[in-house]
């Protein structure tokens, strides 16, 4: 299946360090916080560097003065001031810095959140048919997040954990001897690349961790948006078994994480507790016979502390990157992705003069084993009706899809006042367009703006006027909360015909000149049906509409019918021509005429 290959695949595939290079322009947007930032994490590490040398002549003087027996009190306490002052400084400038630099950390965040969303808004309908929504959720979620976490950690960790080991090197160069520069050179550097190679070696636990993460976040999301179909079938129990079953592989990835983590920490602890006995080994030595003073041994401890637990940090946020790194590129990788219909370089804007529709000798497959359209060509002349009615499978709602320019034409093409849709922009094309679908889906959201969104800056005035026009203000103001009813999750609270009701009107809202009513009464009862085919009849007078329908008693007043039959045209006329050619439409409307007749009263 398809989801395995996917965790596969994120197991095993290496990330591509030029991710970070790919994160500069979050930085040059706010390249004077940067700077800034960077100046008070320098004033950090001085500060934390000094430290512990105010500490040794603290020391110093405490043991000289104890045995001479001169001690002026002073001394000490202005010194222990000044320790104190360093250490609050250290932590000054190091929260200056974080504050400085949240704007950019933030700001970044926000930038590429946008960026992905109108990225998967431009992206083709086949995509959004195929995608598995709750892992596509989690892939965003923990990208951005790693965006935020490589802009911090990236500049704050490792740049001045370098900066400090090279000034502790250099401080115990010249107040000592080279051989724990020596001995601490070869901790870090076996260090580093202890946790550079298993890092590397666990990374593929984690990849298989997120994996497993998006397969079992995918099924529980599918589930839950299909309640209704679970409760139908009484399949409660397997998909809570299902979901259990993903959840158990998602459990032994983690489980492999977590081993595998307590390893490489078990090895770091290991490296830096055999180079903290090798370092105060010899600082003991030269102790006792008096090379260095009480306070220079105090001096070399706290630098080895100081030195090493950010060093242990530097292994964590190692270890961090490389998990960010695998969650940034998903989602780079989600950018990179062009999107199937765009548009041309030389786009322009639709202009609807007259609003006349035609096909031209228009092929199309989804899948090119399987052809739907096979040299379909008729025209909608500006403000007539045009149905389209056949069996299922026929290819009736892929017109519309085309012409809305969710697919593109395989051969042929789509016009519209002779100007091909693949050479206008979608958003003019789109916005010109008004579609009533057959399986309304709501946001879940009050009745007011699921209405509203048809035309978003409309007064309500227009709101409710079109609502009345859809028979749905009486509906509406029938309920206690009126327009600010909530829907539910994908107008799971409104019935079918409300629904659909709800779809018109928006359409009428958007008051666009082309419509697709693509079986745009199917939810509804023959009452309300009659009621709003009156009014979609009213509207589509003015306007060129494209009509698909099952039911053939909803067209009956259509100018034109187009009977469809395996992706081809094979027959049209008007209601009355196509009943006296006495072919496939007359056998399709007595078919129907009597199932209405046998249907129980």
């Amino acid at each position: 299946m398809r989801a395995y290959a996917d965790s596969e695949y994120s197991a095993s595939h290496k990330p591509d360090w030029k991710i970070i290079s790919g994160l500069w322009p979050y930085l040059a947007e706010f390249r004077g916080r940067v700077i800034l930032s960077v100046v008070f994490l320098i004033l950090a590490k001085l500060a934390t560097v000094a430290t512990p040398v105010a500490l040794k002549y603290i020391v110093d003087y405490l043991d000289q003065g104890r045995q001479s027996g001169e001690l002026l009190l002073w001394i000490p306490v202005m010194l222990v001031v000044a320790y104190g002052a360093l250490r609050f400084g250290s932590t000054l400038f190091s929260e200056l810095r974080d504050a400085v630099f949240a704007r950019v950390a933030e700001r970044a965040m926000r930038r590429v959140s946008l960026r992905v969303f109108r990225h998967l808004h431009n992206r083709e309908l086949a995509f959004h048919l195929d995608r598995k929504t709750g892992g596509l959720a989690r892939d965003i979620e923990r990208g951005t997040t790693g965006i935020s976490f490589l802009l911090r950690f990236t500049l704050f960790n490792i740049v001045p954990t370098l900066l400090e080991i090279l000034m502790v090197a250099g401080i115990l160069l010249v107040a000592f001897n080279a051989s724990y520069v020596f001995a601490i050179l070869i901790a870090v550097v076996v260090y580093v690349v202890f946790s550079i190679v298993v890092t590397e070696w666990r990374t593929k636990f984690v990849r298989e961790a997120n994996a497993r993460d998006n397969q079992s976040n995918s099924r529980a999301m599918d589930s839950l948006l299909n309640y209704e179909t679970v409760k139908y079938f009484n399949n409660e129990t397997f998909e809570a078994n299902v979901y259990d079953r993903d959840l158990k592989d998602w459990e032994q990835a983690r489980l492999k994480n977590r081993l595998s983590l307590a390893a490489l920490n078990s090895g770091q602890a290991l490296i830096i507790g055999l180079a903290m006995i090798t370092i105060m080994a010899l600082a003991v030595r030269e102790v006792a016979s008096g090379e260095i003073t009480l306070g220079d041994f105090t001096m070399i401890n706290a630098y080895l502390l100081q030195l090493f637990i950010p060093l242990n940090a530097l292994g964590f946020v190692y270890r961090e990157i490389r998990q960010a790194l695998v969650n940034v590129e998903r989602l780079f990788g989600l950018l990179g992705e062009k999107p199937a219909i765009d548009d041309a370089p030389d786009a322009r804007v639709l202009a609807v003069d007259k609003g006349e529709v035609g096909f031209h000798n228009v092929h199309f497959a989804y899948r090119k084993d399987r052809p739907i359209l096979q040299n379909v060509s008729f025209s909608i002349p500006a403000g007539h009706t045009v149905a389209v009615v056949g069996a299922s499978g026929a290819g009736k709602s892929t017109l519309a899809r085309l012409l809305f320019r969710f697919f593109d034409v395989d051969k042929g093409c789509i016009t519209i006042d002779g100007q091909d849709i693949r050479d206008v922009t979608q958003d003019s094309l789109r916005a010109a367009i008004g579609v009533v679908p057959q399986d309304t889906v709501l946001f879940n959201d009050t009745l007011y703006r699921n209405l509203a969104y048809g035309r978003p800056e409309a007064t309500e005035a227009e709101v409710h006027h079109a609502a009345k026009q859809a028979h749905l203000d009486d509906f509406i103001r029938s309920l206690p909360e009126g327009y600010e009813t909530k829907v539910g999750e994908r107008g799971l609270k409104l019935s079918g015909g409300e629904k659909q009701r709800v779809a018109i009107a928006r359409v009428l809202l958007k008051n666009p000149p082309l419509l697709i009513l693509d079986e745009a009464t199917s939810s509804l009862d023959s009452i309300s049906e009659q009621a709003i085919l009156e009014a979609l009849n009213e509207v589509s007078r003015q306007r060129t509409t494209l009509v698909i329908a099952h039911r053939l008693s909803t067209v009956r007043d259509a100018d034109t019918i187009l009977v469809m039959d395996q992706g081809r045209i094979v027959e049209s006329g008007s209601h009355s021509e196509l009943l006296a050619q006495n072919g496939y439409y007359a056998r399709l409307w007595l078919q129907q005429q009597h199932s209405e007749d046998d249907s129980p009263e």
